[in-house]
């Protein structure tokens, strides 16, 4: 394989894993869209539709399982809210020519059935009643209903369908503001391992876990990619149908605020009466302010509707029982269901309100939100209040609002004076869905069902080169792997690069980016092409120093229980050594483990009460140290050795680098006193030094920790006493802020996902090159390490992929240069003379 075969096979468009059949053998009662949808998902074998409610999704269903168990045998199985069996069970019949599909709550139901299409609800999967495993292939309707699980259970729901060979999940409203949700479908699917699609598509927050956004680089490809596994169909236009019959009629949206008059009076600090109340932001304060104006509520909802003409059908959606209760006071005449009620009893209420025979119907959005259709009868609802699940909502107003309307549909929605913020927050979502409703109507269009998504992605192959020198620098725009096979054999003095750290970021939106790799084998395969280019431009004797760190892999990710730690470091020495480097050491950078848990959530003190068999230890970074044998072995010289002056170089400096020592220097412990006196913001040098200097007890470190947390002074945002170092192949010093990306910050330019830290650059190229000699990274990032080589005296040359990262890095460049070659005022003075 080359290079270019081997960029292209990254793609990740779904495979096609379903069957082919004959398009006659599609019930001739399903609509166009709905035919050709249903054709896309059994190729496919596993596939998403998120088509726009009142499309067709049962009917879909219902024809996919079909068609597949008369093609594959056994048994197939729909998993859905229990209340959306009815419309199953009567779409199957009246509609497709069915025999009824009985509902079944364990195994040995299903069993006894020998029903051909079996349906359930996701409790029964959930509990453990249902084996997925059983069933040729499964479909879950209203997948959106998992989010109401919760994470944990939701994780383990979707290991229960682990390689069932046919599968689809079915949704109208993928949350627009949760991409993890499609990532979950994507899982579930197995399309994509959710960690390696988290990793792929997102960028994390490095100050905070689990705050992932999309990179803008890769929002396009991400579309592309979920249109490759997921149909999300607005209207049968999209398809190339005729949309007759599926126009929406006019919303009209009528926000109702209400005021608490009754609330005793607020005051501010100084004693003045508030003239307002405040909004109620939080999740408690949102469920207070539901409780405590019931009443008001209930009596809007009741004149609402008394204003209303008296042949216009309401549907009254509430969340407490409080407010069912209030309601039936306010509105006699509403018929209601709970869920208490006999399953039964609130089938036929459902049942008797779609069918127009009950012209007011209370209900909860948990009930009645997913799976209903009212729009036949009804075009008007009521939304009691606002609270902050916009899935539930979106979900309610299109039991009405949903092709086949033919009114004017009228929602109404009712708050309190206190919470504009939820309301501000639900329009703000509602918004973002009609944004998505947007863009994925864009995508559907340009790369329709076929192969045209992969043509695109292919384009993001490739980089345009550009190349900037200077008098001491040359700077490169390019893949690294492509422009490294360029430069001569043993022409490089000394490579300092911080390469990729395996999947785990990602620098640009290119398909060329190291880090665009779904795991570590795929990254050290593409390794595989770079390396041994390294190797043979690297003069003979001399050193390719490599910065790493090991990555925490989370228990989500490797079903591993706890957090645990990939050796990346390990595996790079491997690989090094695998392309003939010679491995002569390695430097540890120590890093602070507090930042690091509030990254990672791994390290957490009240985790490690409950049980310390979890908690590891901090992630250090390491320098990797690799030689290019010498020509001549015999003493092991380089061939351009790095030769320092005895006087410049002393003996004594020489001990210190080669071999530390440990000696006390008779100083004692800080005393609570004296810990009182030095401000916090320098506590963390402070004990540093003192840390070398004395003879180590871990008991008065921890102590010193304590009466710092007893006065407030320890933060839980870094580290002020971490233990200092006294091995030189320990670096406990390096300043992790002082990056180019304090400039970038400065500068108001995008900062690195992982900037080299310079001081580390500045040691390695102290130690291991000559002044005038060519000090090189294919890895350059913004440059850091061509930078700092001009800086010292030394030819500084970098490769970079990402085009904003070149541009902002040459502006370093040329700043070093221009500093480097400035005249002296002795330079003037000869000049002159």
């Amino acid at each position: 394989m080359n290079y270019r075969e081997f960029l292209e096979q990254k793609i990740d468009i779904a495979p096609m894993s379903g069957i082919e059949i004959d398009p006659s053998e599609v019930n001739p009662v399903l609509k166009d869209h709905q035919r050709v949808s249903v054709l896309w998902a059994l190729r496919g074998g596993r596939r998403g539709i998120f088509a726009r409610f009142g499309l067709g999704k049962t009917v879909m269903q219902l024809e996919w399982c079909r068609i597949l168990q008369k093609h594959e045998g056994g048994q197939v199985l729909i998993v859905m809210p229990l209340n959306v069996l009815p419309e199953f069970k009567a779409d199957a019949v009246n509609l497709l020519g069915m025999a009824e599909p009985p509902y079944c709550r364990t195994m040995a139901e299903v069993e006894a059935s020998g029903a051909p299409i079996v349906l359930t609800n996701y409790e029964r999967v959930r509990d453990g009643d249902i084996d997925p495993h059983r069933f040729t292939a499964v479909s879950l309707d209203e997948a959106a209903t998992l989010r109401s699980f919760g994470s944990k259970t939701y994780q383990s729901f979707m290991l229960k369908f682990k390689g069932v060979k046919y599968k689809l999940t079915n949704t109208a409203t993928p949350s627009p503001n949760r991409y993890k949700e499609l990532i979950h479908y994507a899982g579930f699917l197995e399309i994509m391992d959710t960690g390696q699609s988290l990793t792929r598509f997102f960028k994390r927050d490095s100050t905070k876990a689990n705050n992932l956004t999309l990179y803008p680089g890769r929002e396009r490809e991400f579309w592309i990619w979920c249109a490759s596994w997921g149909l999300f169909l607005q209207k049968p236009s999209d398809l190339g149908f005729s949309d007759e019959g599926y126009a929406l009629p006019p919303m009209d949206i009528r926000y109702h605020k209400l005021n608490s008059l009754d609330r005793p009076a607020e005051f501010e600090a100084d004693g003045q009466m508030k003239l307002g109340h405040d909004a109620a932001m939080g999740l408690s304060d949102a469920a207070k302010e539901k409780r405590d104006s019931i009443d008001i509520r209930a009596a809007e909802v009741a004149r609402i509707i008394a204003e209303a003409p008296a042949d216009e059908h309401f549907v009254v959606w509430h969340d407490l029982e409080d407010e069912r209760k209030a309601l039936k006071k306010a509105v006699p005449e509403m018929v209601d269901i709970y869920g208490s009620m006999e399953l039964e009893a609130r089938e036929q209420r459902v049942m008797d309100f779609a069918q127009g025979r009950t012209r007011i119907f209370g209900t909860k959005k948990s009930l009645s939100g997913s799976g209903c259709n009212f729009q036949r009868f009804c075009h008007r609802a009521i939304f009691m209040g606002v609270d902050y699940e916009f899935n539930d909502f979106i979900q309610a107003i299109h039991r009405i609002y949903r092709f086949l309307q033919k009114a004017h549909v009228i929602i109404d929605i009712l708050y309190m004076d206190t919470e504009t913020e939820v309301l501000l927050a639900l329009q703000r979502k509602w918004r973002q869905y009609d944004e998505l409703s947007e863009k994925m109507e864009e995508i559907i269009k340009e790369y329709g069902l076929g192969s045209l998504a992969l043509e695109a992605m292919k384009r993001t192959i490739g980089c345009e080169r550009v190349e900037v020198k200077g008098n001491n620098y040359t700077a490169i725009n390019n893949d690294c792997v492509e422009e490294v096979r360029s430069w001569p054999t043993d022409s490089i003095d000394l490579y300092v690069t911080s390469i990729p750290f395996g999947n785990h970021y990602e620098y640009s939106p290119s398909y060329n980016d190291f880090g665009h790799n779904p795991n570590d084998d795929e990254f050290f395969k593409q390794m595989d092409f770079l390396t041994p280019e390294l190797l043979r431009t690297l003069k003979p004797g001399r050193v390719a120093a490599i910065h790493v760190k090991d990555r925490v892999e989370f228990a989500n990710v490797t079903g591993l229980a706890a957090p645990t730690i990939e050796p990346f470091h390990a595996d790079c020495i491997a690989h090094f050594r695998k392309h003939g480097f010679a491995y002569f050491g390695m430097i540890t950078v120590v890093t602070d483990v507090v930042r690091e848990n509030n990254q990672t959530y791994r390290l957490g003190w009240t985790e490690q009460c409950k049980d310390g068999t979890k908690m590891g230890v901090g992630c250090p970074e390491y320098i990797l140290l690799f030689r290019k044998l010498p020509t001549d072995r015999s003493r092991g010289y380089a061939d351009t050795p790095v030769k320092k002056s005895k006087e410049e170089y002393t003996r004594a400096q020489w001990q210190i680098d080669a071999h530390a020592f440990w000696r006390s220097s008779g100083d004692r412990p800080f005393t609570r006193e004296e810990l009182e006196k030095i401000p916090t913001s320098k506590l963390q040098a402070v004990y540093r030094k003192f840390s070398r200097d004395t003879v180590y007890s871990y008991a008065e470190h921890v102590k010193l920790a304590e009466s710092l947390d007893k006065d407030g002074r320890l933060p839980s945002t870094f580290m002020v006493v971490a233990p200092g170092s006294w091995d030189m192949t320990v670096w406990d010093d390096i300043v992790r802020m002082r990056t180019l990306n304090t400039s970038q910050s400065q500068r108001r330019q995008n900062l690195h996902v992982c900037p080299l830290q310079l001081d580390i650059v500045q040691r390695l190229i102290e130690r291991y090159s000559n002044e005038g000699e060519l000090v090189a990274d294919p890895f350059a990032g913004l440059f850091t390490v061509p930078y700092e080589a001009v800086k010292m005296g030394r030819r500084g040359k970098g490769v970079e992929l990402n085009t904003d990262y070149f541009r902002d890095g040459v502006g370093y460049l040329e700043s070093a240069d221009a500093e480097r070659d400035a005249p002296t005022l002795f330079d003037l003075l000869e000049n002159g003379a």
